[in-house]
């Protein structure tokens, strides 16, 4: 089709109860076959995300034999619903990471993240991956009911920290709204990540690895070698297994115990072209807000409307404690009316999704080590909304580790580390409080004995004597029971109407509507319902 002399390459807007992200639908990613036979290679990456695909690429140019392996596609978990900002200004605050930290640890912190963007440009050009990769500006502005002082004490962090070229401006580039002061931060950047992970896997099979997806892992062994066993009853042996699973099904206690699962929203809008700054923009407010601009380009053409050039504007937040709310469409409307109050160029919704983000007490990931002492296991986790700088921190860092070379981040990211603090202390009592007092409520709530009026297409949890049951009625209005209780450490799930899942509220496993683990810390599925 053609108008104005241009090829009509528009993405459809998003009808119905679709949660694909934009990236699922601005992109193809390539396939991989189910591992069908027992291997052994010299390392395992568990994972095909940014983490795992990092660390393979990583270890693939050194050499190593590797074989990743996942239970989806690529991308398939939380990094393909990411909105993809790659950023030194911290997710948390550098002036937070200072008090946590110390201002020299957290120096570095910046300096690691900032170094995660070099690698990552860097390793587009040298791969030849066209990932949409750009260099931009971030401008953090006032929400809620914060004033100037927080900028101020931010700015003077950021500073200290490294980030010599911020700098405190009357206001952020909106046209349409007067956001009061915001801070300019430089050098920041975006991407496109399911090109990126694409191009990633191309390098890795270059080199000489292994990519398998359909394959579920159900355990992790360590040792000398190390044994992965899959669903299928297949045997990975290796030197070094890495878990970069998002939720760590490496490490199943200490890692959990500190850090919170968060779910997180997004919605991508049509914006034409030329009439929204290209930059990151972050607010103050708590929860926060986050946008960005995406070119869209399919088969290689900007999308058009008549004669106009299209962009997605994607903006996320509205986030909560996962399980403990369900009200994902209320939330996805919060965000098109804050979007269209401050860019009201935007048009139609093209996608819209929500994710989940792990955040560990002390503001930064789990990377290195696996905490219990398992012999050559090694574990990613706790993306604290800046997985894709995470992740590629995890690439080098965890690589340096297997090849016995020096990384001055290791002691900073190490999972087994122990943060002092008031803050640290605060927000490891309060999960754990929160965790234990969910478990109890969620046994002694007194629930719907029945699941007769349970609407087609939902679930609910419902009471079977003394036992509690995820009861989920298809489409077709059969109904399909499994046991309530989270396959991890027996916390009781909740419906998510929203991603149709069972989401556990205190660690963040999720499961399919008939009871399928989707997510770790969980590598089981829900059990058979009492009969």
């Amino acid at each position: 089709m053609h108008e104005g002399g241009r090829t009509q390459t528009w993405l459809a807007p998003m009808n119905g109860k679709s949660t694909t992200s934009i990236w699922q639908k601005t992109s193809g990613v390539p396939t991989y076959p189910k591992l069908a036979r027992d291997i052994r290679v010299d390392v395992c990456v568990v994972g095909a995300g940014i983490s795992g695909l990092s660390v393979a690429y990583n270890l693939a140019k050194a050499g190593k034999s590797v074989a990743v392996v996942d239970d989806g596609p690529i991308g398939g978990g939380e990094s393909g619903n990411t909105t993809a900002h790659l950023a030194s200004a911290m997710d948390d605050g550098i002036a937070l990471l200072e008090e946590v930290h110390g201002q020299e640890k957290a120096r570095k912190i910046v300096e690691s993240h900032h170094t995660a963007i070099n690698w990552i440009e860097r390793t587009a050009k040298l791969e030849h991956i066209d990932c949409d990769f750009s260099r931009l500006d971030g401008w953090l502005f006032l929400g809620g009911s914060d004033d100037v002082d927080v900028l101020q004490k931010e700015l003077a962090a950021a500073k200290r920290c490294g980030l010599s070229g911020a700098e405190l401006l009357d206001r952020a580039p909106i046209a349409s709204v007067e956001t009061g002061p915001a801070i300019r931060f430089p050098d920041q950047g975006q991407f496109h990540v399911l090109k990126y992970l694409s191009g990633l896997c191309r390098a890795i099979t270059e080199n000489g690895g292994d990519i398998f997806c359909d394959t579920k892992v159900e355990s992790i062994e360590g040792g000398a070698p190390c044994m992965v066993r899959t669903a299928d009853k297949r045997l990975i042996t290796a030197d070094a297994v890495v878990s970069c699973t998002n939720g760590s099904i490496s490490d199943m206690y200490k890692t959990h115990t500190m850090q919170s699962p968060m779910r997180t929203y997004a919605v991508a809008f049509a914006v034409p072209r030329g009439t929204v700054t290209p930059a990151l923009f972050w607010d103050t407010a708590d929860p926060y807000h986050y946008v960005r601009l995406q070119p869209i380009d399919a088969a290689g053409v900007a999308p058009t409307k008549g004669d106009v050039l299209m962009d997605a504007l994607i903006v996320g937040g509205e986030d909560h404690r996962t399980g403990k709310a369900d009200d994902g469409d209320v939330r996805w409307q919060h965000l098109i009316e804050w979007t269209r109050a401050r860019w009201p160029q935007a048009q139609e919704v093209l996608a819209r999704w929500s994710g989940q983000v792990l955040e560990p007490n002390d503001s930064i990931a789990f990377i290195g080590r696996n905490p219990d002492g398992a012999e050559n296991v090694y574990m990613v986790s706790g993306d604290s909304g800046q997985g894709m700088t995470h992740g590629t921190i995890a690439g080098t860092l965890i690589s340096d580790i297997i090849l016995g070379r020096p990384n001055e981040y290791e002691a900073i990211y190490d999972p087994r580390r122990v943060t002092v603090g008031i803050r640290t202390a605060e927000e490891f009592v309060t999960h754990n409080v929160d965790v234990a007092v969910s478990m109890v409520k969620d046994w002694l709530n007194p629930l719907s004995p029945g699941e007769d009026d349970i609407p087609r297409g939902h679930g609910r949890v419902v009471r079977k004597g003394v036992h509690r049951v995820a009861a989920y009625r298809d489409d077709s209005g059969t109904v399909h029971e499994r046991s309530a209780v989270c396959t991890h450490l027996k916390c009781i799930v909740a419906w998510n109407s929203t991603e149709k899942s069972w989401d556990c509220p205190c660690h963040g496993s999720r499961f399919d509507p008939y009871g399928k683990v989707l997510n770790g810390p969980a590598v089981e599925d829900l059990g058979d319902a009492p009969a």
